[in-house]
């Protein structure tokens, strides 16, 4: 049985570093014996459908490839169609009312406890909020993610070792669920 799934790469063509052009990712997933690969955007986001594998297998064996062949390591998640139409659907901000610069999801490798946000002065932030999903983070930042106090509060320090985290403005987050969507 065939299952699509977008994989999201974590910090490649960012600020000059860890260039990896889309043409070269599509054809090192074809080399893999992915089909349908398509990318979006620059920023590592790619759709593609196999038909062995799961998700922590087949984001090992890509992020393989990528260092054998770009000679750089990269954190790499990938997520089926179910997962991310979930995602969408259970988003609890009024995503159709804001504007795409406003939400972002933050992907998680694995389940987040709430305990490790516990510290966090929520109404210190307002009107910036955040909520979590099923190994997502939802921000809600209305003068965008460059300018987002808590943003910077919630990044990777606080996640700590072993904890892969990506994330994605909200046009992002739908278009995947799109692009993995089949029939």
């Amino acid at each position: 049985m065939t299952t699509t799934y977008a994989v999201l790469l974590r910090g490649i063509n960012v600020g000059g570093r860890k260039k990896l052009p889309m043409a070269r990712l599509r054809t090192l997933m074809e080399g893999l014996g992915h089909t349908g690969v398509s990318t979006y955007l620059q920023s590592g986001q790619a759709a593609f459908t196999v038909d062995h594998g799961d998700e922590e297998s087949l984001a090992a064996e890509l992020a393989g490839a990528v260092e054998r062949e770009f000679g750089f390591t990269v954190d790499v998640l990938v997520r089926d169609h179910a997962y991310l139409a979930a995602v969408v659907a259970d988003c609890p901000f009024p995503a159709a009312e804001l504007e795409a610069r406003q939400l972002h999801v933050t992907y998680f490798s694995q389940p987040v406890d709430a305990d490790r946000f516990a510290e966090i002065d929520r109404p210190a932030f307002l009107p910036e909020e955040f909520r979590l999903g099923d190994r997502a983070l939802y921000l809600y930042a209305p003068d965008g993610l460059g300018r987002s106090r808590l943003a910077e509060c919630l990044s990777r320090p606080r996640l700590g070792k072993g904890l892969v985290a990506t994330t994605r403005n909200w046009n992002t987050v739908v278009k995947l669920a799109e692009l993995t969507r089949t029939g």
